[in-house]
């Protein structure tokens, strides 16, 4: 057994592109649109992820590649209940850099990392996700230390 891809949907296809490719900094691999089914599926992965592969990525091709699928059905939908998914997690190099540059982009950082080794946020459907510091936490700092934790994650 190996494990494929995890499934996520969601209500506005921009705003999760723009939130998991702009700010966690996934690339897009695949995409498939069904006008038949009335959905679109992207699949993305991590930089790391992807130079780590043992066959690179084709178009179409996302074997072997750990990947999020997000699905976007056409026909809307009302997700509720993000946090009853459990979460995503990702490593990070710097977790208070990208901290930092999600916050910038508007994104609220439910559970800083105060202690320089995890975070938590929400995607735009309420996915939580977590962040993970690569390595040793880093050593506590400011505005971190003292920021309080914001609604559920």
């Amino acid at each position: 057994m190996r494990y494929l891809h995890t499934m996520v949907r969601v209500s506005n296809l921009e705003d999760s592109l723009t939130f998991y490719c702009d700010g966690l900094g996934l690339k897009e691999v695949d995409r498939h649109e069904s006008e038949q089914g009335k959905f679109t599926n992207v699949f993305l992965a991590s930089p790391d992820d992807i130079a780590a592969c043992e066959t690179p990525p084709k178009e179409g091709l996302t074997v072997g590649l750990p990947v999020i699928e997000l699905t976007y059905n056409w026909t809307p939908e009302d997700y509720k209940g993000g946090r009853n998914f459990g979460h995503l997690a990702y490593e990070v190099d710097d977790i208070y850099a990208m901290c930092a540059k999600l916050e910038k982009m508007g994104i609220t950082i439910n559970r800083p990392p105060r202690d320089g080794r995890m975070a938590f946020m929400r995607s735009p459907d309420q996915i939580s996700i977590e962040l993970l510091q690569k390595g040793e936490p880093l050593p506590p700092a400011e505005p971190w230390v003292s920021a309080p934790n914001i609604g559920e994650w």
